[in-house]
């Protein structure tokens, strides 16, 4: 065991130094990026916004397809940095750079799958939400264009997971905000047809993020040849997918839930008007800069859990989960206190339509005061997935999501409405933050024991 751990500690890495002064750095850095990827995400809603509501109703009708597109490369790049973290932490960095170069392949391969089955289905499904006339038309016009940046919207994703997995804390950041400044720029250019460009509507707020993932991947390739972390060879593709997939394909279906029950909350909404759903699109992603901070803490755990669980430095691990869930939930009061009393103002700048600002009013009195639990839920789920368990986290997603999340969704619409939608979302996320943190706190403690902590 000390060998293990000897040899962990002469690669670098998680396994040695003040835990959470690693915690602090990959954090910081994947605050950073996520924010501004979620800043370019929040001008694309002004931008959008300045040609009218309907045009954020589309991107709300929108989001559930790319949030499944993200559920796709969210679970890749786990079950990819779970294998590779714990071979970093074991001191085999040959196996870790197959798995680099064939975790890409894998990206590359779901990837375009996606592309075409989005690009052929979008109507469809679009329409079975609730879009109907102009919204559904430019609904369908913005996600076909997306469709075309899939394959590097997953490469993007699953290269910045590959990067922290190996013992990189500032570039995956530092890449993510790159990219979303490229968004942020091209924006205006692309949709409202500045600089001698046709206008492009909301074709252009698509076209803006394909380029942004597509300057992104080739800035990690990069970094990843330069970090001698590519093996330009097959051999064994078919294992390291598979080791990737026990993990990743788990992964994969729990973040799928997410969207399902994001289908069956913006089709209910749907029943409100599209004022609400447009409402409900904004003020989800003024809420999503909040969310996204604690996604970074959950997302910066897992590398470094996964590194010293490979060391076998258990007790490591649990620091670290105890200085993440104490942020979760002190950043849950900063959210709610900060939503409440800034988040109308924030939406009535995107668009003032009554409806929508008294819609978001209503969401952010009372989403933000269950962000703290869905953190702790997150960092339960990047635990279980950095361990190599991933049942755990599919079982507390499919609770979330569909066998308490769409029950309650249902009743709380039936009892008041959208207000009870709200209701039914941040009860949810309290009743499996909790269960999450306590299934994982023993998992911890009887898996270390099992493996002779």
């Amino acid at each position: 065991m000390n060998n293990i751990a000897n040899k962990s500690r002469r690669t670098g890495g998680f396994t040695e130094g003040e835990v959470s002064t690693h915690l602090i750095r990959l954090g910081s850095f994947m605050t950073f990026g996520t924010l501004t990827m979620n800043v370019a995400q929040l001008a694309e809603a002004v931008y959008l916004g300045m040609l009218g509501t309907e045009f954020l109703a589309a991107m709300g009708f929108a989001f559930p397809l790319t949030i499944t597109l993200f559920a796709f490369a969210g679970g890749i790049g786990s079950g990819a940095s779970s294998v590779i973290a714990r071979a970093m932490g074991a001191g085999d960095q040959e196996r870790a750079g197959l798995l680099v170069t064939h975790a890409q392949i894998l990206a590359v391969l779901i990837g375009v799958m996606l592309a075409a089955t989005g690009f052929i289905f979008a109507e469809h499904i679009v329409a079975a939400l609730g879009a109907e006339g102009l919204v559904l038309q430019l609904t369908v016009e913005y996600l076909q264009v997306y469709m075309i940046g899939v394959p590097f919207f997953l490469l993007s994703i699953v290269g910045s997971t590959l990067l922290r997995a190996t013992g990189a804390a500032a570039s995956p950041g530092i890449i993510m905000a790159f990219g979303s400044l490229v968004q942020i720029i091209l924006g205006p250019i692309l949709i409202f047809g500045w600089l001698g460009i046709p206008a492009m509507g909301i074709a252009g707020a698509a076209l803006a993020y394909v380029v942004s993932r597509v300057v992104s991947v080739m800035l990690y390739v990069v970094l990843l040849q330069r970090a001698n972390l590519m093996r330009l060879e097959l051999t064994g593709i078919l294992n390291s997918w598979l080791s990737i997939m026990h993990v990743g394909g788990p992964a994969i279906a729990s973040g799928l839930v997410m969207p399902i029950s994001m289908l069956v909350i913006t089709r209910l909404l749907a029943n409100h008007g599209h004022e609400v759903v447009a409402a409900y699109n904004v003020a989800s992603r003024v809420e999503t800069i909040a969310h996204m901070i604690l996604w970074s803490c959950s997302s910066s755990a897992e590398p470094f859990i996964g590194q010293n669980w490979g060391a076998r430095q258990y007790e490591r691990v649990k620091r670290a989960l105890f200085l993440c869930h104490s942020f979760c939930l002190s950043w849950g009061v900063i959210t709610f206190v900060f939503m409440v009393s800034f988040g109308g103002l924030l939406v009535s700048l995107i668009d003032n339509n009554p409806q929508v600002v008294e819609t978001a009013e209503v969401f952010f009195l009372i989403i933000p005061l269950s962000i703290g639990f869905m953190g702790m839920m997150q960092v339960a789920n990047s635990s279980f997935n950095a361990r190599g368990l991933p049942r755990p986290a599919l079982v507390i997603s499919l609770l979330r999501g569909i066998v308490i999340g769409i029950p309650l969704t249902v009743a709380g619409d039936m009892l008041w409405g959208y207000t009870g939608i709200f209701l039914a979302t941040a009860a949810t996320n309290v009743i499996l933050g909790i269960m999450a943190w306590h299934w994982n706190r023993r998992s911890v403690e009887a898996q270390a024991m099992k493996m002779g902590a």
